[in-house]
C-alpha cells in the first residue's frame, strides 16, 4: 500500500513515499526535498555469515550522472567506481547507523542510497542520510532507531539549517550532526576556525531539529513499519567466559594487558590464547570462537581498570599525551617534508607544489566543485602495524582519514591569488597505535611550511577516548587514545584545529549516543591537548612557514593582463603561446580574467617568458626598444621576431648608418639584434630601426 508523509524541514518540504517502489527490500524509502530525489533502501539476509565476528554492514551512495543531466565521460559512458565524495558520504552514514544494530547481529546487511534527481538547494547526501534512516526504521531488520541527521552551515556568523550546495562550499561551517531520541550519536564538521564554544551551540541546535525529524519518522514507523524479525544470536556463551578465566585469572589479564608496548601486549595475548587453545583442544565449537572471547575479556578488563582506577594500559594520566617529537627536512630534493611521532604513531607527509593547471578535476553531481587545489591523501601499509598483507590501493578509511587531514588545513590555506600553487600532501604510515589521522594533521601542517607555502597559522589535532559506566553520569574521558583504548573504548572524538578555533571534527561512537557535558568535555580537552602538542612539539621544529618555496619545487611568477588580449598571447591554434613555452623552458596557464602564470625552476627563462608576455600585450609606442631574431630578409628590408608571432620590419635604409647596397651585407638569417620602435608603417606593420638603437 502507497503512503505520502511529508514535513517541513529547513525551509524546504521533505516528502517520504513508503510502498511506492522497491517493494522486495526489507525496507525503501522514495525521498524528496524539494527537487532532489533518493531511493534508500535496506536489506539483510535471512541467515548470519559464518566465520565472521562482526557485523557485515554495507552502506552505499550512488552517484548517477543523470541525476544533474549529464552523461559520464570516459570510453564506456557509464559511471565507474564511487567518487571520494561518495565514499564519504557512505562513511557518514554508516557511522551514527551501525552502533544502533544489535552487537551480535551477522546478518549481512546493505544500505543502497540512489540519487535520481539533484536539486542545487537540496543536497542528496542529506537525503541520503534521513533515508535509511527511515528505510531501516520501516524495515523488519533489527535495530534500535531511529536516528536522524541536520546539516548547519553558518554566512556572515548566522547559521543556516541545511544549508544548499553553493552556501555549504563558500560558509564557514559545514557540520553534520546525527541523533537519538535522547543524545548526539555522531558528528563531523569542517569549519573556519570556529570557537568551542561556537560550535556547541551548532551542535544542539542540529540536535534539536533532529528530535522534530525523529518524531516524523516515529509516525511513519507506526503506521508502516514491519515487526522486527527474529535473529541468531551470536554472543559468546557465558561458560566459556568462565572457563577462560580459570586459565587465565583477571589478575593474570591485567598484567598481560598493562604495557606501554604494543608488540609487547600482542605476544601476551597470544600466550594467553595458546593456553586456552591446549585446554580447549576438545571442544571445537568453543575453539571457533576462542579469539573473538578471549578479546572480548581483554576488552572487559581495559574498560574495568580505565573506568573504576582511571589506569590506563601503558600507565598515563587520563590527561596525558604520549611522547613528542617531531621534524621536517627528512627526505632530500622533495619539495617539503615532515615527520611528527606521537607514542607508537608515526606520520611522514610530503608536500608536492605544481602550476594551478595540475588540481584535480573533479566529475561528480556537485557543480559548484569541478576541480581542487588542495589535494590530501593518506596511506596506511600493513606493515605499520606489524602485518603483512599485499597493497590493493586506498579503502574506504584511507579515503576517509585523508579528507579529515584535508579537511583540517583548508582554512588555513593562502588563496590562489597570494599563492598560485596547487598542492598535495600525502601522509605515509610509518607506525600505527591509535589516531593517525590527528597525526597526519600535524605532519602535514609541518610539511607545508617547510615547502614554504604561507599558510596562515598552525593547525594540530588530537583525538579524546570515552569509556562509559552503567549510567551517564559515570564516564571516564581520554586524551590521546592508543589503538588499544580505541578498539576497546566507546568514543574516538577528532578535533583539529589552530589556537583560534576549531577547523575539523569528526566523531565515532560504539555506543547508543553522547550527553551534552561528554560532547563539551571532549571538545574542551581536544583543545587544551592540540595547543599543547603545537606548543610543546611542532614549534620546536618549524616555528613559521618559510619565506621561499624549496630549490627543488617549481617557481611561479604570476602577472595579469587585459582579457581581450588573451588570444594575442595563445595564438592561432596555440601556436605563439607554445612557441613561448618551447624557448623559454616553462608551464603557462592564463584564466579567463588575464591571470597568467609563469611556472618554472629556471628563473632566467620565466623572466624570459614573462618578458616576451607583456611585449605582446603591450601596446606599441614610438621610441621603445626590443630585442629580436632576424626571420626573413628581403631586398627592402628584413623581418624581426621580437615576440614569438610578433615581427617586425627595418627598411634597408634603417639598418646601418652608412649607406647598403644589400641586407645580406650586414645581417643574416638568425642574427639576434636590438631594435627602436618608430610607430607603424602604411601598410599597418610595426617599423623598426636598427641604426637608431645603436
Amino acid at each position: 500500500m502507497y503512503k505520502s508523509y511529508s514535513m517541513e524541514l529547513g525551509g524546504r518540504t521533505l516528502t517520504v513515499d513508503v510502498g511506492r517502489v522497491a517493494k522486495q527490500a526489507n525496507g525503501a524509502a522514495l525521498m524528496h526535498y524539494g527537487d532532489t530525489t533518493v531511493l534508500s533502501t535496506a536489506t539483510a539476509s535471512e541467515k548470519p555469515r559464518e566465520g565472521i565476528d562482526f557485523f557485515p554492514l554495507s552502506v552505499e551512495f550512488e552517484e548517477k550522472m543523470y541525476a544533474v543531466g549529464k552523461i559520464p565521460g570516459g570510453f564506456n559512458k557509464r559511471e565507474g567506481k564511487a567518487s571520494e565524495n561518495a565514499v564519504l558520504t557512505a562513511r557518514v552514514i554508516d557511522r551514527p547507523m551501525r552502533p544502533l544494530f544489535p552487537k551480535d547481529y551477522r546478518n549481512d546487511c546493505t544500505l543502497n542510497n540512489l540519487v535520481l534527481s539533484v536539486d542545487p538547494e537540496c543536497r542528496p547526501e542529506l537525503v541520503a542520510m534521513l533515508g535509511s534512516a527511515i528505510a531501516t526504521s520501516i524495515s523488519d531488520i533489527p535495530f534500535d532507531g531511529p536516528c536522524a541527521t541536520t546539516q548547519i552551515g553558518m554566512i556572515d556568523g548566522q547559521f543556516i539549517v541545511n544549508p544548499n550546495q553553493e552556501q555549504w562550499k563558500t560558509g564557514d561551517l559545514n557540520l553534520t550532526v546525527a541523533s537519538t531520541k535522547e543524545k548526539v550519536i555522531m558528528i563531523e564538521a569542517g569549519a573556519n576556525e570556529i570557537p568551542e564554544a561556537k560550535m556547541i551551540e551548532a551542535i544542539y541546535m542540529a540536535h534539536g531539529i533532529n528530535q522534530e525529524i525523529i518524531a516524523f519518522i516515529d509516525k511513519i514507523v507506526a503506521e508502516v513499519g514491519k515487526p522486527k524479525h527474529e535473529y541468531t544470536s551470536c554472543a559468546i556463551p557465558e561458560e566459556l567466559f568462565a572457563a577462560i578465566r580459570e586459565v587465565c585469572p583477571p589478575d593474570e589479564m591485567e598484567t598481560a594487558v598493562f604495557t606501554d608496548d604494543k608488540q609487547t601486549r600482542e605476544e601476551n595475548i597470544r600466550v594467553i590464547t595458546e593456553k586456552c587453545e591446549e585446554k580447549f583442544a576438545d571442544n571445537e565449537e568453543w575453539l571457533a570462537i576462542l579469539g573473538e572471547a578471549i578479546y572480548q575479556y581483554e576488552k572487559k578488563t581495559i574498560r574495568k581498570m580505565i573506568l573504576k582506577d582511571h589506569k590506563r594500559p601503558d600507565g598515563r594520566e587520563i590527561t596525558q599525551i604520549r611522547p613528542l617529537a617531531a621534524e621536517v627536512d627528512i627526505i632530500p630534493r622533495v619539495h617539503g617534508s615532515a615527520m611528527f611521532t606521537r607514542g607508537q604513531t608515526q606520520i611522514c607527509d610530503i608536500t608536492t607544489l605544481a602550476p594551478l593547471s595540475e588540481m584535480q578535476k573533479v566529475d561528480g553531481l556537485d557543480s559548484f566543485e569541478t576541480s581542487k587545489r588542495y589535494i590530501h591523501h593518506y596511506n596506511f601499509p600493513s606493515y605499520s602495524v606489524g602485518e603483512t598483507k599485499p597493497s590493493r590501493g586506498p579503502g574506504r578509511r584511507e579515503i576517509g582519514h585523508g579528507a579529515l587531514a584535508e579537511r583540517a588545513l583548508i582554512p588555513v590555506l593562502p588563496s590562489e591569488e597570494e599563492f598560485p600553487y596547487a598542492i598535495r600532501c600525502v601522509s605515509e604510515t610509518f607506525e600505527s597505535n591509535g589516531s593517525t589521522s590527528m597525526a597526519s594533521t600535524c605532519a602535514s601542517c609541518m610539511s607545508l611550511m617547510a615547502a614554504g607555502v604561507p599558510i596562515k597559522k598552525m593547525v594540530a589535532g588530537i583525538s579524546c577516548g570515552l569509556v562509559t559506566g552503567d549510567t551517564d553520569d559515570d564516564f571516564v574521558l581520554l586524551t590521546d587514545i592508543q589503538g588499544l583504548e580505541d578498539f576497546f573504548g566507546d568514543m574516538d572524538f577528532k578535533v583539529t584545529g589552530t589556537t583560534e578555533g576549531i577547523t575539523a571534527i569528526q566523531m565515532d561512537i560504539k555506543i547508543h549516543g553522547l550527553t551534552r557535558p561528554i560532547v563539551e568535555g571532549a571538545i574542551a580537552r581536544c583543545r587544551e591537548a592540540r595547543l599543547f602538542i603545537m606548543d610543546n612539539c611542532m614549534k620546536p621544529a618549524i616555528a613559521e612557514p618559510r619565506k621561499s618555496v624549496n630549490e627543488y619545487a617549481p617557481k611561479i611568477i604570476q602577472i595579469r593582463i587585459d582579457p581581450e588580449k588573451i588570444g594575442d598571447v595563445v595564438g592561432q591554434r596555440g601556436k605563439t603561446i607554445n612557441a613561448i613555452i618551447e624557448r623559454c623552458g616553462v608551464k603557462i596557464d592564463i584564466t579567463d580574467d588575464g591571470a597568467v602564470s609563469v611556472c618554472g625552476t629556471d628563473q632566467e627563462g620565466m623572466d624570459k617568458a614573462i618578458e616576451m608576455i607583456k611585449i605582446i600585450t603591450t601596446e606599441f609606442e614610438a621610441g621603445q626598444i626590443f630585442t629580436g631574431r632576424v626571420v626573413s630578409i628581403k631586398e627592402f628590408g628584413a623581418f624581426v621576431e621580437f615576440a614569438p608571432g610578433k615581427e617586425g620590419m627595418v627598411h634597408i635604409s634603417k639598418i646601418a648608418k652608412e649607406r647598403i647596397n644589400h641586407v645580406e651585407d650586414v645581417l643574416t638569417l638568425g642574427d639576434v639584434v636590438t631594435v627602436k620602435c618608430l610607430g607603424k608603417d602604411k601598410m599597418g606593420r610595426m617599423s623598426f630601426s636598427i641604426k637608431d638603437a645603436m
